[in-house]
């Protein structure tokens, strides 16, 4: 049995992994802002502690201390209007907390330092991108995501010298109860879903049960290391998705859906919409991870449940 940290504990992917860890055996700590709801969220059996401002100071070091792994999941989400005041949050949520973190690792012996820190990235380090394929080697790419996710992908590479370090660079979570899915059902549903800004760009999917067994490869293996594309296998164009959506619900899913509309409706915002990068996991690939769901339309129906 393991002890493993893990921030942003409350998340959509920090419930999955904190329930799948717990029930291989594992402890788990969460560090959390607020006990009360971290533990509404969670549960008991899970021991939380209070880090109370993680922009600002390092998690508790009594909490780190002996745990064998660390997985930092902490951000502020980002499919929200990018005013002024919500890019600072998207972006000092994910580097400032790194840096705390790294530095409460820094202040910890050897013989008390985790072995590995898991820090979580987004695909969107590599930018709006068009066909080609972008394994973890392609480039970091342009315009604000970009840039939040290099720098905060520079912060976690700070443990580096202490510990294994491995940057999960996660695409579009599949899940009914969280993240673009959820937001998306409603209108297909209806059947006014359908391709959005053209259909030509790629979607870098996986489903949320992939995200969790990738977390947990990369725990297990020292081979792990560096940045890890945590996607699917297959991605589709956006188009595909689409159709695969629709054939999930039972649904048309024939109207297209301009991009003008939603950049009036979202700002700068709907660049993560009308744009994509067609992303692909070499790295999971030459470690052997077998994914649970390698295409989209099984994927969909899983987490759909045969609606």
């Amino acid at each position: 049995m393991r002890r493993v940290v893990v921030t942003g504990a409350t998340g959509l992917i920090g419930r999955a992994l904190i329930a799948s860890l717990r029930s291989g055996g594992d402890s788990v700590t969460a560090l959390s802002r607020d006990r009360q709801r971290a533990l509404g969220a969670l549960g008991e059996g899970v021991d939380i502690q209070v880090w109370s401002d993680p922009l600002a100071t390092p998690p508790p070091a009594a909490a780190l201390a002996g745990a064998d792994a660390v997985v930092h999941l902490l951000g502020e989400p980002v499919a929200q209007r990018w005013t002024h005041e919500a890019r600072a949050r998207i972006r000092d949520s994910r580097v400032q907390s790194t840096r705390q973190l790294v530095a409460a690792l820094e202040s910890l012996t050897e013989a008390e330092r985790p072995r590995v820190l898991i820090s979580q990235s987004a695909t969107g380090f590599y930018g709006p991108s068009d066909a080609r394929e972008l394994d973890e080697r392609a480039p970091a790419g342009s315009g604000f995501l970009a840039e939040v996710v290099e720098a905060w992908e520079r912060a976690a590479q700070a443990a580096e010298p202490l510990l294994r370090v491995v940057r999960t660079r996660t695409g579009v979570v599949l899940s009914p109860s969280g993240g673009a899915l959820a937001q998306m059902l409603p209108f297909f549903r209806l059947g006014i879903g359908g391709p959005v800004a053209g259909g030509r760009q790629y979607v870098p999917w996986i489903h949320l049960d992939d995200v969790v067994g990738a977390i947990t490869f990369c725990l297990d293996h020292d081979g792990a290391v560096g940045a890890v594309n945590v996607t699917a296998p297959n991605p589709v164009t956006n188009a595909e998705f689409s159709r695969a959506l629709g054939r999930a619900l039972r649904r048309p899913a024939l109207l297209p859906v301009p991009g003008l509309a939603l950049r009036a409706l979202y700002g700068e915002m709907a660049e993560i919409i009308t744009t994509g990068q067609r992303v692909i996991p070499r790295r999971l690939s030459e470690l052997r991870y077998q994914f649970r769901h390698p295409r989209v339309e099984e994927a969909l129906r899983d987490v759909l449940g045969g609606q």
